[in-house]
């Protein structure tokens, strides 16, 4: 059994996660940490825990975290996780961390978008990031994987193939996506009040959310140059699910099947990309870590929709794909 640690273990993500380790046949959880609630048990925090995961939550520092783990989910926020990560990784055990922390190539482009200085710089640029249909081979050999934002994943995985085979152009590509509430995280907003967001559909951090830099910077890896997009992110009526629609335009002229056999032939064999023939709806990958994708092309542009459930294939179901890869076991093991 390999020991694994969750960090923040009170959030939307870290509940995710423990979820699909405790079906994960090779784990053992054996530490869950918070700093604010003491050391009550993570059941009383998350109730659909009861009878399956009754450990304390501790404040433990972080040596002790990596002593007792082979593995630590660090699901702290932004900046948080980069004062801890080195000391983890320092105390021997290997990390998946779900902040953007180490998503990002350059202390610059995070002070930009975050606002802080980067507390651990040395790493950006040089820690894998964690998407194994793209970047398997760095991520078996990874100390520290950066797991993917969850509007993120839903642009790059179809955006990818397209532009490594030049089919569309980099210097204009739009991305529209819709997400569940539960993508704002458990602390309360007013954004996120259910007098406020249900019964509605709404627009935010039009041209300034964060995953903007990190879609731009992973599908240039796959474009030879660093593309211009446009992120509009959207707030739905719904606990979980990310629907996006990507629009592109084609480099020569390409029908529907050229679109869609690219996007077949980059995803064959992979377990948890599915290529369909249909307009995907959120409810297609609930609860699951399938991101579905298809393609149409209208009135001379590409038009690629893609669905995934933030909670599972945005963030914890992508975190134990990457623990996966990163221990040699079975792709799918644990997962939905």
């Amino acid at each position: 059994m390999i020991d694994v640690a969750i960090l923040g273990a009170t959030g939307y993500t870290a509940l995710e996660a423990m979820k699909i380790l405790l079906r994960h046949p090779d784990v053992r959880i054996v530490a869950v940490t918070s700093r604010q609630e003491g050391r009550t048990p993570v059941s009383s925090v998350h109730p659909s825990l009861v009878g399956r995961l009754d450990l304390p939550l501790e404040d433990l520092g972080p040596e002790e975290v990596g002593s007792r783990a082979a593995c630590v989910f660090s699901c702290l926020p932004h900046c948080a996780s980069a004062e801890i990560v080195p000391r983890v990784l320092a105390a021997g055990a290997r990390v998946v961390d779900f902040s953007a922390d180490y998503r990002l190539d350059d202390a610059e482009t995070y002070r930009e978008w975050y606002g802080h200085e980067h507390p651990d710089a040395d790493r950006l640029g040089r820690t894998v990031y964690g998407l194994p249909e793209l970047f398997r081979d760095g991520i078996r050999e990874a100390r520290l994987v950066a797991n993917p934002g969850c509007y993120s994943t839903s642009a790059i995985l179809p955006l990818a193939p397209l532009l490594a085979r030049g089919m569309i152009e980099g210097d204009d590509i739009i991305v529209d996506s819709k997400s569940g509430v539960s993508g704002a995280g458990r602390t309360p907003k007013l954004m996120t009040h259910f007098p406020e967001c249900n019964e509605s559909m709404s627009a935010y951090n039009v041209g300034r959310h964060r995953h903007t830099p990190e879609i731009e910077q992973v599908v240039a890896r796959h474009a030879g140059a660093r593309p211009r997009v446009i992120f509009t992110p959207q707030l739905a009526p719904m606990d979980r699910g990310i629907l996006s629609t990507i629009y592109a335009k084609p480099t020569r002229t390409l029908t529907e099947r050229d679109v869609m056999d690219a996007l077949r032939d980059a995803y064959a064999g992979e377990r948890f990309v599915r290529v369909v023939d249909h307009l995907p709806g959120t409810k297609d990958t609930v609860d699951t870590n399938f991101c579905d994708v298809t393609a149409r092309v209208v009135g001379g542009r590409i038009l690629l929709i893609s669905c995934l459930d933030n909670l599972v294939k945005g963030a914890a179901g992508a975190a134990v794909q990457n623990f996966n890869v990163l221990f040699g076991l079975p792709e799918t093991a644990g997962l939905p």
